[in-house]
């Protein structure tokens, strides 16, 4: 039962991911270059205020924790954490470059090619074991994203950059031990803000007037930021990167759902095949969580 609440946040996390569009389509008068700053920058300052003002015991303990560390895992928990902030970065912006300059597929793509690459690079550098009813989960992933990729190749590099990127950052942050998660999210946060601040007098609009623009942002700094993120670096204390993996394609999927059933998008039936495959492939890699024998739970 334990690792259940870890389940759960990963599963909420992705779940809320899932309805972004809604708050995105609101604001699709303004470059998404725009919201990205304002998204990030109302994140650190909220973030910021949060630790300092509400966290300051949690702060002094990690700080202690932190000095007690030896110099090699000193280094590794600082370079772990701007790694992350700089992999957000990256992929926030390789996103909203794909939405804007490729095409609207192409974002979704990326979240779907993703688990794959997390699944893929859990293995080799965390040396996560898959059983084989795992492993034919990623086959049948790889097969769904593959047939939607057809007639798309330029679509699927820039799908697969922005997957490295969040794959890579979901890996990386397993190793990060120790630490108050919301804290290690306000540093890579901050970090990221600090990477744009530069970018941000060259290549942003005129400072936006109405109220409702800076509302909306504020709700995706907290419920489609803030809040998800930190959902999926505490998940990681309990749930593999693999699995946290195929649990992404919650994300893609509730936005397929939207776009098809509220958006009203076309779709083909070779993409209503793929999405197909890729519900089954989630059964399939958790089909142990799932469908846990009686007495397994009798014991819990």
């Amino acid at each position: 039962m334990k690792s259940s609440k870890y389940y759960i946040a990963a599963f909420s996390s992705f779940t809320v991911w899932g309805f972004f569009s809604f708050a995105l389509k609101a604001l699709h008068e303004y470059a998404s270059l725009d919201i990205l700053f304002y998204r990030v920058f109302f994140c650190a300052v909220l973030m910021l205020i949060i630790s300092l003002v509400f966290r300051q015991k949690v702060l002094r303990e990690n700080y202690s924790f932190f000095k007690s560390l030896n110099q090699k895992k000193k280094r590794e928990v600082v370079i772990i954490t701007l790694m992350g902030g700089l992999l957000l970065t990256g992929n926030w912006f390789f996103f909203i470059y794909a939405i804007n300059h490729i095409s609207v597929k192409a974002g979704s793509l990326a979240y779907l090619v993703c688990p794959i690459l997390t699944t893929v690079l859990a293995y080799f550098i965390l040396h996560e074991k898959l059983n084989r009813w795992q492993w034919a989960a990623v086959a049948l992933s790889a097969l769904s994203c593959s047939l939607l990729s057809i007639g798309h190749v330029t679509d699927l590099l820039y799908s697969l950059i922005i997957a490295v990127s969040y794959a890579l950052y979901l890996v990386s942050q397993k190793k990060s031990n120790g630490f108050d998660k919301f804290l290690l999210l306000t540093f890579q946060i901050l970090f990221s803000s600090l990477l744009l601040l530069p970018f941000y007098p060259v290549y942003s609009a005129e400072i936006p007037t109405a109220i409702s623009f800076y509302l909306l942002i504020l709700v995706i700094a907290i419920v489609f930021t803030i809040a998800p993120l930190f959902m999926n670096l505490y998940a990681l204390q309990g749930v593999n990167s693999s699995t946290m993996g195929i649990l992404l394609y919650i994300n893609p999927l509730i936005g397929f759902m939207i776009a098809v059933f509220y958006f009203k998008e076309e779709i083909t039936a070779l993409q209503l095949a793929a999405y197909g495959l890729i519900l089954v492939a989630i059964v399939m890699f958790n089909k142990n969580h799932i469908f846990k024998p009686k007495k397994e739970y009798a014991a819990l």
